[in-house]
């Protein structure tokens, strides 16, 4: 099985395409394999890009534990790189099918090659239940939820997938991996959730990390982002345009006055590899 290595600000995955190559057999199983940084090749997941009836290719994801996620935007932009740069679709506009639907993208190629991808990740999805999510509110904004004898105030809504949004003064180990696990499987949240940790420099610019539902803390998540600059708006700490620093990098975020959320970032191939089809899972 011939795979290629890709990271947008740090956040790999392990990519197969299957235009011209049968989908893995098992991909939750192989997506646990592949994901294994030591007996594995190492990733946050596994991303299949596949042929689509309605946009330019499919993607179809799986976290480092084997579950099935709805999308990623970090992942979706290696994925229209990887579609443009393998003359699939040679366009530098592409739709690309998700679970949340067909997202629009536009490339900045030099050369050649994409550096960057700017994604119309949609409108934000507000509505608790649809969330999903039993804390009150359309959406909950800064509502209190206890985990390990604390009462946090969290602010929660989905683009896509399910996120909860949490201010701390510091982004220090025992948010993201002792208080983050423990929101992930939170009975308030039916489907999990990916819990981001923010800390505010200034209403344009915030620092987050992020304990992602199925992988554990990654080097950053652009749909984590895209739920911050909207969480930001609704808590009365951020404008509408903000520059979110993850340990893996920067992505610029824009909630326009459409509704929609536009996410720019980087696209990075990292090796190209095959992984042997006898070789057990």
């Amino acid at each position: 099985m011939r795979f290629v290595k890709m990271h947008g600000a740090g956040n790999d995955y392990i990519y197969v395409d299957c235009f011209d190559q049968p989908v893995p057999l098992n991909p939750p199983h192989l997506a646990v394999t592949l994901s294994d940084r030591h007996r594995g090749i190492g990733a946050d997941g596994l991303i299949l890009v596949r042929p689509s009836e309605r946009a330019d290719a499919r993607m179809q994801m799986f976290n480092a534990d084997g579950s099935e996620a709805e999308m990623c935007g970090n992942g979706v932009r290696c994925v229209a790189k990887y579609v443009f740069e393998q003359g699939i679709a040679r366009k530098d506009a592409l739709r690309i099918e998700t679970g949340r639907g067909v997202l629009d993208l536009e490339l900045s190629v030099s050369e050649g090659q994409v550096e960057s991808v700017r994604v119309n990740m949609g409108r934000p999805i507000l509505e608790g239940r649809f969330i999903p999510t039993t804390l009150p509110g359309d959406p909950p904004v800064r509502v209190p939820l206890e985990v390990a004898g604390r009462t946090l105030s969290v602010t929660c809504l989905s683009v896509g997938n399910p996120h909860c949004v949490v201010y701390v003064d510091e982004l220090t180990d025992d948010w993201v991996h002792g208080i983050g696990p423990q929101i992930e499987r939170h009975g308030a949240f039916p489907k999990r959730v990916n819990v981001e940790f923010v800390r505010v420099i200034s209403p344009r610019q915030v620092e987050m990390r992020v304990w992602e539902r199925g992988s554990g803390e990654t080097q950053a998540c652009g749909s984590g982002a895209c739920a911050v600059v909207v969480a930001g708006v609704l808590s009365g700490v951020g404008e509408r345009e903000i520059v979110c620093r993850q340990p893996g990098g920067q992505l610029q975020l824009q909630w326009a006055d459409s509704g929609d959320i536009f996410m720019t970032g980087p696209a990075i191939e990292v090796f190209r590899g095959e992984w042997p089809d006898d070789r057990p899972l």
